[in-house]
């Protein structure tokens, strides 16, 4: 069997999607100290077009330019910006354990989006370990839940607009690029968030320390990027799903390895748990594929 049709290529670009968001999220996390959020955002994507741009280039995309603002291409990116917009003021404003416990509702909306819109067949197995992959990604996230806020709605918006823009990115044609879909939420955001920074900040003068934690995660926002759609276009929206988890799993590295925040005994639990159910869900797939007759 070749890779380009192997069932745990879509599992695995999400799991190389999620921990590129997280080094990204590290690195701006670490940037914030001294810079306001959307000067950061700003920041982030002009570092990424930097990357990027070049790189579409060299991979010889040059004339699939037009596809960067293609309608449906737009329509993902919208909500991408959208979600990041809410996500970046709730972080500020609430422990970062409930906004990550809300954000945990996005596979499951995703899922749910792709069985009413493409028909897509769940099975109450399947369904069961994406449920306990939900409840590892709570018992590492251990959130307080101190009532709802206007931040706890904006997270919850944010994990809704996720699974729209991941919805979306199904609509999205195979012959545009999965670069091209990148650098077109690089770009959209950035527009977003320099329109934020000059209507509700002031600028302050970054130093050199900020332009290289901003430039290696404007690197690794477009790796996130382009993962991301690319797991979704190559494999089902069922068994990629659960290794949407995997963005719990990579932050308590970052925790463990950046922070100096180790784990405790029920998050150390929850990850495995995170971890079992999307490997089930593989080997579940890979099972009824071989068990398939061939026509």
């Amino acid at each position: 069997m070749s890779f380009a049709s192997h069932p745990f290529r879509g599992p695995l670009f999400m799991v190389i999607a999620t921990g590129s968001y997280v080094i990204n999220d590290t690195l701006m996390k670490l940037a914030t100290e001294g810079l306001p959020p959307y000067q950061v955002l700003t920041m982030r994507g002009i570092a990424a077009a930097l990357w990027g741009m070049p790189l579409l280039f060299a991979l010889g995309y040059g004339r699939n330019l037009p596809q960067l603002f293609e309608r449906r291409v737009l329509a993902r990116n919208l909500a991408e910006t959208g979600a990041i917009l809410c996500y970046i003021v709730a972080l500020a404003n609430m422990p970062i354990a409930d906004a990550s416990a809300l954000g945990q509702i996005t596979p499951l909306l995703v899922l749910l989006g792709a069985s009413i819109l493409f028909g897509e067949r769940i099975g109450a197995v399947r369904m069961g370990l994406i449920g306990l992959g939900f409840v590892g990604a709570l018992m590492v996230a251990q959130p307080t839940m101190q009532g709802i806020s206007v931040y706890a709605l904006l997270a919850l918006a944010n994990a809704v607009l996720c699974a729209v823009r991941d919805i979306a990115g199904r609509r999205i044609g195979h012959e545009v690029p999965g670069m091209i879909v990148a650098m077109s939420a690089v770009i959209v955001v950035l527009v977003g968030a320099a329109a934020l920074h000059v209507a509700t900040e002031s600028w302050v003068m970054p130093q050199a320390h900020h332009l290289l934690l901003l430039a290696g995660s404007g690197l690794f926002l477009i790796f996130g990027h382009f993962f991301i759609f690319m797991a979704y276009r190559v494999g089902p929206t069922s068994a990629v799903v659960p290794f949407y988890y995997f963005f719990t799993f990579w932050a308590v590295v970052s925790g463990l390895t950046v922070f100096g925040q180790l784990p405790n005994a029920l998050a150390l639990a929850g990850i495995a748990l995170v971890v079992a159910s999307g490997l089930a869900i593989v080997l579940l797939d890979e099972r009824r594929r071989r068990l398939a007759p061939v026509a």
